[in-house]
């Protein structure tokens, strides 16, 4: 596993994050666009979940361009939507399908699959259940017992509107996972 082993949550306090962190044991710390191995020295690389804490997220596929074999498999899974948490490590707010098919493309990958996970009802329910959270960090308001009612009203909808979607996450989804190939 490879990480830059930076994160501290005790050292800010900004946006949505857990009060704890765990790198667990780290193969190697490096910056994630100079991994300090040879060129097309692996077979796989999975990425989850990282490439909205990279300055530069195209540069960071780039290397993993670098250091895939001919043939070697990319899996990639990033937000669709994503508030600010990890800060200061929070550099993009989200990707899309369009994002990965033009950068992959130009970078020498067959796009194998692009699965995008959720849909905009499912999205919007997941933000709403956010808001009590949200109201007690960022306002002096707390939520009445009728406050919490509507919210849940208003989850339950979007729920059912979302049991009955028919492709609504070409608007929105939780995350876009990646399957490529990197090429010849």
């Amino acid at each position: 596993s490879q990480d830059f082993g930076e994160y501290d949550p005790q050292a800010s306090k900004t946006g949505l994050h857990p009060d704890q962190w765990d790198h667990g044991k780290l193969d190697i710390v490096s910056d994630i666009t100079a991994i300090p191995q040879a060129d097309a020295s692996f077979d796989a690389i999975l990425c989850t979940e990282v490439l909205e804490h990279v300055p530069d997220a195209l540069a960071a596929l780039n290397e993993f361009h670098r250091l895939l074999n001919p043939g070697g498999r990319l899996l990639l899974t990033v937000p669709f939507v994503s508030f600010t948490h990890f800060a200061p490590y929070h550099f993009s707010t989200g990707f899309s399908r369009y994002y990965f098919e033009l950068h992959l493309k130009n970078l020498g990958f067959k796009i194998d699959e692009i699965y995008l996970n959720g849909n905009f009802f499912e999205l919007l329910a997941q933000e709403v259940r956010r808001a009590r959270d949200v109201a007690d960090k960022y306002t002096d308001r707390r939520l009445s017992f009728f406050d919490k009612r509507a919210l849940k009203m208003v989850i339950n909808l979007l729920g059912k509107l979302g049991d009955s979607d028919r492709g609504s996450s070409e608007l929105a989804c939780y995350g876009v996972f990646v399957e490529a190939t990197r090429g010849d």
